[in-house]
């Protein structure tokens, strides 16, 4: 039983999946879509809400966080400077996952994770 054992193991050692998980994330980040698998795609979401988090807070300290996990420089900066601004006023849900479908080779079920992004209105107390 996997009791209170949480996230996918996707067939792969612990540390090619937290590899994976790494260049997906930087990708994402870089390019702002990624087709991958549905599984895939959920996994990686959290490790991508969790830098822009990091992004958010902006200092020294979450830089290097944030460093830590993304495999290049300028896609760091990209995250502090324009990514992590545009979603100051938003908490949390930054990530949207839209299914695709099926892949032709091996029937995988396919999904777009993308970095949301239209503008959040905060919502106001509505006249009766």
């Amino acid at each position: 039983m996997r009791h209170n054992k949480a996230g996918r193991r996707l067939g792969r050692t612990t540390s090619h999946r937290i590899a994976m998980f790494r260049n997906m994330v930087t990708s994402l980040l870089n390019h702002e879509r990624v087709v991958t698998t549905d599984a895939k795609a959920k996994e990686i979401r959290s490790v991508a809400e969790k830098m822009i988090t990091l992004g958010k807070r902006g200092d020294l300290h979450a830089m290097r966080q944030a460093a830590a996990c993304i495999r290049e420089k300028s896609v760091v900066t990209k995250l502090f400077s324009t990514i992590a601004p545009r979603y100051k006023d938003r908490q949390g849900g930054y990530t949207r996952i839209i299914k695709l479908g099926q892949r032709l080779g091996d029937a995988a079920s396919l999904s777009v994770i993308e970095l949301v992004q239209e503008e959040v209105a905060p919502k106001g107390k509505q006249a009766a």
